[in-house]
């Protein structure tokens, strides 16, 4: 609509200062173009609109020709509009006098009718429409439309004017006509000032022809443009950026919707008109407003049931348990128990604590978290008071159930400790122990101290008991260590109740029995020190304990001093005295052990020692002097541990450990230099000895310690009664004849001496698997030295006459000592073969040199004595090169790591014989020695 501005008062004064001057030709406007005006600076003009029409009319009356007249007519017209207008607000009256706005009906007509080429011609027509509308010919403003908009179909005022058309429709009930009226609106491209209200029009407009889906339509395309995207809880004031035209908009639009759907098929027709998600962000003020809608009309059922359908249709909108909440109060209100209940029951299901809806909304849960407790609380009371009244199983486990739920979602609420002993005391009547024991401690340790947190702690460890009773005993393990640890806690928790030290007692035996030392120690000891006492049967089990676990656990001391204590306590003719003094003795003797474990051997052998002391008739005090004798060899107290060990010889003479005492004895006798007296011992203990491998060692050590003791006949004796009892296995057999043929050649028994020499080879050659190294080597030894007879005997033939026949004998005792040497390098011991080598070079040579040497015949000439020398060299020098083979053989050895004794004496032997080869400075030596 257009409204006049502040030029009007200007314009119409300057046009009846024209109007009134005389000029040679007329003053216009279009005049008024080519003249300079000077205006003075502007004073301000009072705005008069009685005046302004004034002016208006007298230039009318006064200029009927003038160019401006048609728009002095236009602006006439709308002043008279606003001055009908303030007119009619100033008297607070309605409009009824239809000639305040007839004037402004007629100025308009006039312009019209006058002026049909007037610019502006649409506005004109706007205008008309109006001021027939204000003056409340709304048949007229209809036509002055309908020909605004037929004429000017493209005018800037046709949204305008199709809005009030549709208006003027609706309003004369032409419901149809005012639907299409919008429709012509609602096609205009691009965004329109009344593009809201007149989709919303335009669904009133279907409602009012009956077509309620179409309506809705237009309806949920309002809701669309105002609430999508602004997902705000509670009320449209909460609802940002609506303006309060905005909020009026979207309530009629609700009320308007519910009545629609009211009269369709209810909450039912929703879902129809939520198809894209977009909806979902104001679905819940659909269902809302009709449930509300039906709470008006009294129709409870129905007003329940739309509330719960959007709870059913999105359980996870934070919407969603507020509107169920209203199933509650609604069935609360109409006094329907069962559905009261049931309904709770749902709503605790649908929003408890380890809901689906807990986890996608955590923020709108905590609102609604108090309707959740309140009803998890009333549900509880009436399945527990049901089970105990009626013991049905179903009522225990629903009871259950809501107790759970409750403690889960709210376990800091003040009345979470009555709750869960509540919840306990349920499990421990339906026979579920091991549960309601958990329960009992949650009530009686998780909580600010309260009326039932002893009760409850004591009530888990009865819970305990009757869950061990009922499962198998290889399961029982769990459940004994969880009673021992709930037992404990209460211990600590409650230490003046009077059941504490029958409880803790009662612990410390369980602890005990499992081994856990350390903790059965420190609860024995709490009951000890209890103030005031615990009961004199109480303080003897916890004194027990505590010293049965330290002796266990390896605190000896502090088990002796226990031991001592609960002595103290026990009448003196109690039969249990003799088995704690027996574990007294114990204690003792496990501080020596300790202490020799330790190092501490002094402190060893004075425990052991004062076992004798403590408990003078314990089986344990043999065993500690023995083990003190064990620390004194090993402090080599030999004087202090020979003593000890023959007083236990003589006190316990059909101990055990009698035979130890042999090797113990036989130890003390060897380190202290008493070698006769310690191979006495060891005789004798490989005389008792069961085991052949110990009687064997005991055997040999006897021997050497003969040996040792300057008694080499004892030994002696000693080594072959070895060698007759254990000729298997080899290596400390064949060892015992080496000894035996030494000690016979330090006797000066020769034919001892070959004797063992002679069964030493002959046993390591019959070996077999059982030959090593060390046999092969003392064989081997054994065999060279047996070639040195037959060397002697070789030694005494000389080649004399008759030379033939001592000739003869001399080759064949050569033989026999080659044979010799040979059966010594075949055992292959590097430095056994290199001697025999040597020795049959040297054998090979002495045998030439003999030749050489030989007595010569009687009766030779000169000439046949020489031609005799000749035939002796040419004999001898075989001899000779095989000599220097040997040696040269023996020599080589040197190149294979092998450079003994008598590979240099054969490098030696090599310089002599060949000395222009051998004879060099680093090979020379003195001359060797001859053979044997």
């Amino acid at each position: 609509m257009l409204r006049r501005n502040s030029l009007l008062l200007l314009c119409a004064a300057v046009l009846c200062a024209c109007a009134g001057t005389k000029a040679p030709e007329p003053v216009t406007l279009r005049s008024l173009e080519k003249r300079s005006i000077f205006l003075p600076p502007d004073k301000g003009v009072k705005a008069d609109d009685e005046a302004t029409i004034a002016a208006y009319r007298e230039y009318l009356r006064k200029a009927p020709q003038e160019l401006q007249r048609p728009e002095a007519l236009r602006r006439l017209g709308d002043l008279e509009i606003d001055n009908a207008d303030a007119h009619a607000a100033a008297e607070n009256a309605a409009r009824t006098e239809a000639q305040d706005y007839g004037r402004a009906i007629a100025l308009y007509r006039a312009l019209l009718r006058d002026y049909p080429a007037a610019p502006d011609r649409d506005h004109t027509l706007y205008q008309l429409a109006h001021a027939y509308e204000l003056s409340g010919d709304l048949d007229g403003a209809l036509r002055v439309l309908d020909q605004l908009v037929t004429e000017f179909p493209r005018t800037s005022l046709r949204q305008e004017a199709q809005f009030r058309r549709g208006e003027l429709l609706f309003t004369t009930r032409r419901y149809p006509e005012a639907e299409r009226a919008y429709a012509t609106l609602l096609q205009e491209a691009g965004p329109t000032p009344f593009f809201e209200r007149a989709l919303y029009m335009q669904g009133w407009s279907r409602y009012k022809q009956g077509r309620l889906e179409d309506a809705l339509q237009a309806f949920f395309a309002v809701l669309d443009l105002k609430l999508i995207a602004r997902p705000v809880e509670g009320g449209l004031d909460a609802v940002t950026g609506l303006t309060r035209a905005d909020r009026e908009l979207i309530e009629d639009t609700l009320r308007v919707t519910s009545l629609c759907l009211e009269n369709l098929q209810g909450a039912d027709s929703i879902p129809a008109f939520m198809g894209t998600g977009l909806r979902a962000d104001y679905e819940y003020r659909i269902y809302e407003q009709l449930g509300e809608l039906y709470l008006r009309q009294e129709r409870t059922k129905d007003a329940a049931d739309t509330f719960a359908a959007f709870a059913r249709r999105h359980p996870l909108d934070p919407q969603a348990p507020l509107l169920q909440a209203r199933v509650i109060e609604i069935y609360q209100q109409g006094g329907f128990d069962n559905l009261v209940l049931q309904s709770k029951k749902e709503f605790v299901e649908s929003y408890g604590a380890s809901s689906a809806f807990r986890r996608a909304n955590p923020t709108a849960w905590e609102k609604v978290a108090p309707l959740i407790r309140s009803d998890l609380g009333d549900l509880a009371r009436v399945d527990h008071a049901a089970a105990q009244k009626g013991h049905r199983q179903e009522d225990y486990a629903a009871a259950i159930h809501w107790y759970r739920e409750l403690l889960t979602g709210f376990p800091t609420d003040p009345q979470a400790a009555q709750a869960n002993f509540l919840l306990a005391e349920l499990l421990f009547e339906n026979g579920r122990f091991a549960e309601a024991a958990a329960e009992y401690e949650k009530a009686a340790y998780h909580y600010l101290r309260h009326a039932h947190s002893a009760d409850a702690g004591y009530a888990a460890l009865l819970a305990y008991a009757e869950e061990e009773k009922r499962i198998p005993a290889s399961e029982r393990t769990a459940v004994q260590m969880s009673a021992i640890e709930s037992a404990l806690r209460f211990g600590d928790a409650f230490p003046a109740d009077p059941r504490a030290g029958v409880v803790l007692a009662n612990a410390a035996e369980k602890l005990y029995a499992r081994h856990d030392y350390e903790r059965a120690i420190a609860v024995g000891r709490q009951v000890l020190a209890m103030a005031p006492p615990a009961a004199p049967e109480q303080q003897r089990v916890a004194a027990t304990v505590v010293a049965h676990a330290a002796f266990d656990n390896g605190a000896f001391a502090s088990a002796e001093k226990a031991y001592l204590a609960l002595l103290a306590l026990i009448p003196a003719q109690d039969p249990a005295r003799i088995a704690l003094t027996e574990r007294l003795a114990a204690s003792v003797y496990k501080q020596g052990e300790l202490a020799r474990s330790q190092g501490r051997s002094h402190d060893a052998v004075d425990n052991f020692l004062r076992v004798a002391n403590v408990a003078p008739a314990s089986p344990v005090r043999a065993t500690a002097q023995f083990d003190a004798a064990a620390v004194l060899i090993e402090l080599k107290d030999w004087p202090r541990a020979a003593r000890t060990l023959e007083d236990f010889r003589s006190r316990y003479p059909d101990h055990p450990l009698q035979p130890d005492v042999v090797d113990k004895l036989a130890l003390v006798y060897s380190e202290s230099g008493q070698w006769n007296l310690a191979a006495g011992e060891f005789e004798r203990l490989g005389a008792r000895k069961a085991d052949v491998a110990l009687a064997r060692s005991a055997l040999w050590q006897a021997a050497e310690l003969y040996e040792k003791g300057g008694a080499p006949a004892e030994a002696a004796r000693v080594y072959e009664r070895y060698v007759r009892n254990f000729a298997d296995p080899l290596a400390p057999a064949i060892e015992a004849r080496a000894r035996l043929a030494h000690l016979a050649a330090q006797a000066g028994e020769a034919a001892r001496t070959l004797q063992w020499q002679r069964e030493l080879v002959q046993a390591e050659q019959a070996g077999g698997a059982q030959r090593n190294e060390r046999t092969r080597f003392l064989g081997a030894t054994a065999a060279l030295a047996l070639a040195d007879p037959a060397f002697q005997e070789y030694r005494k033939v000389a080649l004399v006459e008759p030379l033939k026949k001592q000739l003869k004998l001399k080759k064949a005792k050569l033989e026999d000592v080659l044979k010799a040497y040979t059966a010594a390098a075949n055992y292959g011991v590097a430095d056994i073969a290199t001697a025999a080598t040597f020795h049959t070079a040297q054998l090979y040579q002495d045998f030439g040199q003999a030749l050489l040497a030989s007595q010569r015949p009687k009766g030779l000439s000169a000439d046949e004595l020489e031609q005799y020398n000749v035939l002796l060299e040419e004999q001898a020098y075989p001899f000779e090169e095989k000599a220097i083979a040997l040696h040269e053989l023996n020599a080589r050895h040197s190149a294979d790591g092998i450079y003994d004794e008598w590979v240099r004496q054969s490098y030696r032997a090599l310089a002599q014989l060949r000395p222009v080869r051998y004879g060099k400075g680093e090979l020379s030596e003195d001359a060797i020695d001859a053979i044997r």
